[in-house]
């Protein structure tokens, strides 16, 4: 690693106030702390946000339920108060030691591709606090590594609506235990469907509006469509184009099922 200063923010002022420049933030450091080692990062310094008390803790609220963006993927999945598709989804993440370190505000100002996180803000339709102010989900994740958060911005929290049926399947990549591709279903008291996918697309997560309509008019795994256009769709060694986007149609019906 290169030198660099190390500043323990108190409060979500603090914090955004030590963030000009190129110092980053740091909570669970899971992504960050790696890239350091590698020399990939040359932050003048690093704003620890674990000691922030406006980021921790879990409060359930009249038909949702808030998560500070300091909170671990490992108090999530032990959470009562979290919807259980959400706690599941957290359940899944990598293993021990990444989710007692890893915080789900890191995860969705990250926004890696193939983070699962990312797949429950879209498919619960969640609102993403930050310094900045509040965002739709459907507003903030805008592509690969990229969000609507600005310059020195920090994820403070997570809220999420409760739905009536919810699912998250995940096919594991064994290696990195990140999603090869992962959906996650959510139905509504209202009847409304969103279907958000992870792991698959070059320009990250995304609803698939095709599934979300067949689905809207009878929520069945059977009438999930078949696999949508390969194009776009992420090709690497543990997998091509058509085979992820063949995933998406087989995880969809999973989900479906399993709600």
């Amino acid at each position: 690693m290169y030198n660099f200063d190390y500043v323990k923010a108190s409060s979500v002022a603090d914090a955004t106030a030590a963030l000009g420049g190129d110092a980053q933030a740091i909570s669970g450091g899971q992504t960050l702390i790696p890239t350091l080692k590698a020399r990939l990062g040359q932050p003048s310094s690093l704003v620890d946000l674990s000691g922030v008390a406006e980021m921790s803790g879990i409060t359930a609220g009249d038909g949702s339920v808030t998560i500070g963006g300091a909170v671990t993927h490992h108090a999530v999945s032990e959470s009562g108060d979290v919807p259980a598709s959400v706690a599941a989804l957290a359940a899944g993440i990598g293993d021990p030691a990444v989710r007692h370190r890893g915080t789900i505000g890191g995860s969705v100002a990250n926004n890696d591709p193939s983070a699962c996180y990312p797949s429950a803000c879209l498919g619960l339709g969640a609102t993403i606090h930050t310094s900045g102010g509040d965002v739709a989900a459907d507003d903030y994740f805008q592509g690969m590594f990229d969000t609507a958060l600005g310059e020195g911005q920090i994820v403070t929290g997570v809220t999420f609506p409760t739905p009536a049926k919810a699912n998250y399947q995940k096919f594991v990549q064994p290696a990195s235990r990140f999603a090869l591709v992962g959906v996650f279903v959510s139905q509504m008291a209202d009847g409304y469907v969103r279907v958000a996918v992870t792991g698959a697309s070059e320009s990250g997560v995304f609803r698939w509006s095709d599934a979300e309509t067949a689905l809207a008019g009878n929520f069945s795994a059977d009438v999930v469509p078949a696999a949508p256009s390969a194009d776009g769709m992420i090709a690497d060694l543990h997998g091509s184009a058509a085979y992820r986007a063949h995933l998406i149609s087989v995880m969809t019906k999973r989900a479906v099922a399993a709600c």
